[in-house]
């Protein structure tokens, strides 16, 4: 026996308070019976109520009631072998986890809401392979591409400013590592880099890699989480202590979005640029209107185990329980 919705057997447990209410009510209908009827002719206006019978229909009623709610935890057995196939989209996420992203400019922080907008997007996807990079002074492929969702957001949890030891922030280094990760996989179907960052570079080019990238047939759909205006990066030492992060000179930096380069790499890969906003990083926009429109392909196929539906028997098997306890009550009273 197997069941399509395992969790509905714990309605079985109303099977407890509905029997205590019918016991109780038939002694309760017996109870007023016997206290309108007199004695002496309580053996002829009462034929055909006796204890038996009504457990009789007591019990015929529970075991109806026993088969419904067992139907709705869809009942299953005997099974056909069927061939599927997973056709989607390879999606790498780009993710800037440098300590511009802790500005507070997004509440609580650009880095926290980027990996909101995250969790939203993955919402969406149904059989697209997602993965996740992320960089700062240095790029690291936390999640290669998967269809374990589950998976992908246990790692996402864990990802923070910390991941990436080395500071400062190399946008052109993290696209050529997500470039060398997709790539590697097949060219049927659309591969997309969706790029989360504030724009701040400290070294490189980021549009040196856009002939790399047409030339791979890689799309860059960008998101700039920040504000032009910015705001200042709070930080915590060793002891708790809070303070805002300061250049060399001793002034305290102040964030703010640059969109300049990732606008005009988004264009010259046939992707997409939007600046995010506190609450609608803009993820689940750009793929419902954008990127789930790109070419998919069979990403993985393979042999699944088809149960067959029994629910109906279980209801048939009710309603004939039901039909014989009112044929029983029918003859009952005609005698």
């Amino acid at each position: 026996m197997h069941w399509a919705d395992p969790q509905k057997l714990h309605w079985l447990w109303a099977l407890v308070p509905v029997a205590a209410l019918l016991v109780l009510a038939q002694y309760r209908y017996r109870t007023m019976l016997y206290r309108l009827v007199q004695a002496p002719v309580q053996h002829v206006v009462l034929r055909g109520t006796s204890q038996q019978r009504h457990r009789n229909a007591l019990l015929l009623w529970m075991a109806a009631f026993l088969l419904l709610l067992l139907s709705l935890a869809g009942p299953q057995w005997g099974f056909h072998w069927q061939q599927v196939e997973r056709r989607g989209l390879n999606i790498l996420i780009a993710l800037d986890v440098s300590k511009s992203m802790l500005a507070t400019d997004f509440k609580p922080t650009r880095l926290q809401q980027a990996k909101w907008g995250i969790a939203d997007l993955v919402r969406e996807l149904h059989g697209d392979r997602i993965g996740l990079l992320v960089f700062a002074g240095t790029s690291h492929l936390i999640c290669p591409l998967t269809f374990d969702y589950d998976a992908f957001m246990m790692l996402l949890d864990d990802v923070s400013v910390e991941t990436i030891p080395r500071g400062g922030t190399a946008i052109e280094n993290a696209i050529r590592h997500a470039l060398r990760v997709l790539q590697k996989q097949s060219p049927d179907a659309d591969r997309v880099l969706v790029l989360l960052t504030d724009g701040e570079d400290h070294e490189g080019n980021p549009l040196s890699t856009t002939s790399d990238l047409r030339k791979s047939g890689i799309k860059v759909f960008a998101v700039g989480v920040g504000t032009p205006e910015g705001d200042l990066i709070p930080l915590t030492d060793s002891n708790g202590n809070s303070y805002y992060l300061k250049d060399r000179n001793g002034n305290v930096v102040k964030s703010r979005l640059r969109e300049d380069h990732l606008q005009r790499l988004a264009e010259a890969t046939g992707g997409i640029y939007v600046r995010a906003a506190p609450g609608d990083i803009g993820l689940t926009r750009l793929y419902r209107q954008y990127i789930s429109h790109l070419r998919s392909a069979r990403l993985k196929s393979r042999r699944i185990k088809v149960y067959h539906h029994r629910y109906p028997l279980f209801i048939a098997a009710a309603t004939v329980i039901l039909v014989l306890e009112a044929a029983l009550r029918l003859k009952r009273d005609t005698e």
